[in-house]
């Protein structure tokens, strides 16, 4: 009886052993977490301008269209983890536009939806 007893508490400490080893490693599927200061600032993508500030607000124009950055249209802006949500403001109301960042550097910021990918560099 002496023998059985041992052999379960060496399989459930093995196991127990591998369960804590396993956990102990970070999941392949972790969001990253996105400095939201690196977003601050002009960024460009051909002749579109975003405009992220510090007070979470911003604006965005379409030089092609031209549309001057004093004429952009506002939006509010919340980035948590890989979540960026844009409020866009308009007379009637906001409209939310939700994307997956997938790059944030001093430099580089992309982000997708369901339906498109975004990319621009940072101009300032």
């Amino acid at each position: 009886m002496n023998n059985l007893k041992f052999i379960v508490m060496k399989k459930l400490l093995f196991f127990l052993a591998v369960f804590f080893v396993a956990i102990s490693f970070p999941s392949c599927d972790e969001e990253e977490d996105f400095d939201e200061l690196l977003l601050i600032g002009k960024w460009k993508s051909g002749t579109e301008y975003w405009v992220y500030k510090k007070d979470y607000t911003g604006y965005t124009w379409v030089g092609k269209d031209d549309v001057k950055e004093d004429e952009a249209d506002p939006f509010t802006w919340h980035l948590v983890k890989t979540e960026l949500q844009q409020f866009h403001i308009y007379i009637g109301g906001t409209i939310p536009k939700y994307y997956t960042v997938t790059e944030l550097t001093a430099t580089t910021l992309k982000y997708k939806n369901d339906s498109r990918s975004y990319s621009f560099t940072k101009v300032n």
